[in-house]
Order: structure tokens, then C-alpha cells, then sequence
């Protein structure tokens, strides 16, 4: 029988999975993922994501693919899956694409949203969706300083872990950075929210970074929201930020955010 190519599209709750991959003796969304399809089709095979998110990152529209010779119709394995994988990972589509895509390579651009709680008190129920700074911080400058990363650079600065095996250099299409008074996190619409900045923290405590670009580099989002929390404090303008850019050395940046606030959005494949 031919094989076919199926792509899934998932969210998940990634505070008790070690990530993305596949690793040694740790729950990984991948692996469950993987498992459910061995329970639906008997086969055993790896599947290709548009990310390999960290331990404790989550997302709302994960893209994956896998080759298959079943017979079962595309549409139907989002259920069948459904039925084989923990509360935490959901399939929300599942079709039949040409034989050659490929989830990773494939990607033109992927959107990442970063959540901060920015209130003095802690919710409970957001521990692990939301990073809590207690500071009241300046939104506008936050988006203005976030302006000088638009376009094509060296994002060495912003990265774990380097040097990689490729390059640095990344093109973001579009940064924002909005104070919304309700928790858009779970939203598919690619902006987080109306901006509203001026309003006080109590009636508008989130704070929203979304950001597009054709690729990002390890921990490059969460070392951006950790740049950007030193000008919300009035620590940095945007010139430092255009000069960490420049300086191209991660000691220059802000420190790297935690991992639970961080979402991978949606990925476009044009």
C-alpha cells in the first residue's frame, strides 16, 4: 500500500511533559503522541513538529506530520488519536497533504506568544501559563525598544547555546507588545489583544509579546522577553537594545524567561 502523508495540528499543555522530543525515560509530548499512534494503526514511527518546544512551553497550534500506509480516512485521526493521548495534548485538524511536506522544513514562519502576569498579587491558576512580575511596568517603551528587532540580523545575542550549526541570523516580520485586561493566551487570532496602554495593572495585568519570524533560535524568544522587561523597568531604552542586537554576545541581553510563559501560536506554510 502507498503511503500517506498526514498532518496534524496540536495544542498542549506542556507543564508536565520534558518537551517537545523524544528523550530517554521522560515524558515528552512527541513520545505520547507517537504512542497514540501505535494504538490506532499498529504503526511505530517518528513524527516530524515545526518546533521542538521546551520542557514546560506550551502551544496552541503545533504543526506535525507523519507517513503512513493506513487506510484510515485523514480526518478521522484526529479523533482516533483523541482517544489514545492524555487531557493535555489535543488534535485540533487532521488531513491529508502532498507526500513531499514536511512540518520542519516546510515552515515559512512560525508565531510565538510570551504571557507576563504583571501584578503584585499571585493567581494560583496561572502559575504555569504566565510569568508573575510584581513591577509595574511601561508597555509602550516595551513596544517601541521591541520595533528595533523587525527585519533581517545576526540574533546571536538572543540565543542559548551558541554557536549552533547553521546560522544566527533570523528575520522577524513583526514584534508587538500590548497590556490587555483579559488573558488572551488560549485565543487562535494571531494578535493578542487591543492595546490599552495607561491603564493600571488591576484592570489590565497581562502583558502580551507576540512575535513572528521564518525561525527562531534556542531560548531566542524568552531572552527577548527578558530584554525587554529591563526597558519596561526603565533599566534599558530602545538604543540598548538595538546596541544588544549589534553587540551580537548573549552576556549583553537580559536574562532568559521561564519557560511556562512562553506559546507556540501558529505556524504559516504560505
Amino acid at each position: 500500500m502507498a503511503q500517506r502523508n498526514i498532518r496534524l495540528t496540536l495544542s498542549y499543555d506542556g507543564t508536565d511533559f520534558a518537551g517537545w522530543q523524544v528523550q530517554p525515560n521522560r515524558r515528552t509530548v512527541q513520545g505520547v503522541v507517537e504512542h497514540a499512534i501505535l494504538k490506532t494503526s499498529g504503526e511505530s514511527l517518528r513524527i516530524l513538529a515545526a518546533g521542538r518546544t521546551d520542557s514546560g512551553v506550551h502551544a496552541l497550534g503545533q504543526v506535525a506530520n507523519f507517513r503512513t500506509e493506513s487506510d484510515i480516512p485523514a480526518d478521522r485521526w484526529k479523533l482516533a488519536l483523541r482517544a489514545h493521548l492524555p487531557d493535555e495534548v489535543v488534535v485540533v485538524e487532521s488531513e491529508e497533504v502532498d507526500y513531499e511536506f514536511h512540518a520542519t522544513f516546510s515552515a515559512k514562519t512560525k508565531r510565538y506568544r510570551y504571557v507576563i502576569y504583571n501584578h503584585v498579587v499571585e493567581f494560583p491558576f496561572l502559575k504555569n501559563y504566565a510569568w508573575r512580575i510584581p513591577q509595574e511596568l511601561d508597555v509602550a517603551a516595551m513596544h517601541a525598544a521591541a520595533q528595533e528587532l523587525v527585519g533581517k540580523h545576526d540574533f546571536r545575542s538572543f540565543e542559548s547555546h551558541w554557536p549552533n550549526k547553521a546560522t544566527s541570523i533570523r528575520t522577524v516580520n513583526q514584534v508587538s507588545v500590548n497590556r490587555v485586561a483579559e488573558w488572551p493566551a488560549w485565543s487562535p487570532v494571531a494578535t493578542a489583544g487591543e492595546r490599552v496602554d495607561g491603564e493600571s495593572t488591576p484592570t489590565a495585568p497581562f502583558i502580551v509579546l507576540e512575535i513572528e519570524a521564518d525561525g527562531f533560535l534556542y531560548n531566542m524568544v524568552r531572552t527577548i522577553t527578558g530584554t525587554l522587561l529591563n526597558v519596561g523597568r526603565g533599566n534599558w531604552t530602545g538604543k540598548d537594545v538595538r546596541r544588544i542586537l549589534e553587540a551580537m554576545n548573549r552576556k549583553e541581553a537580559g536574562g532568559t524567561a521561564p519557560a511556562h510563559g512562553l506559546y507556540l501560536v501558529c505556524v504559516h506554510y504560505g
